[in-house]
């Protein structure tokens, strides 16, 4: 699962003008126009898919509520990403 707040450097607790205000600095540095990055259209697609989400609030109530239960249901698989994640981001 990708996480939404992560892909626009943003806490869950933001509101939608800091959703916004993210969305527009990513939208903006990952554009493919503007960066000659070999994945910046894959970034770029991945911030306007985490700002379409986060943006309408049925679609972020539903996204909060699957973000949370994954993390009691399934705790382990959620963590073992998370390490993942945090270890990839080390490496890079």
């Amino acid at each position: 699962m990708q996480d939404h707040y992560e892909k626009l450097g943003v806490p869950p607790s933001a509101t939608p003008e800091s959703i916004k205000l993210a969305y527009r600095k990513k939208a903006a540095f990952y554009h493919p126009d503007k960066n000659s990055a070999e994945d910046s259209a894959l970034r770029f697609r991945e911030v306007q898919d985490a700002y379409e989400v986060l943006s309408d609030p049925e679609r972020k109530k539903t996204y909060d509520e699957y973000r949370q239960r994954s993390l009691i249901d399934d705790p382990v698989a959620v963590a073992q990403e998370m390490a993942a994640k945090y270890i990839q981001g080390i490496l890079n």
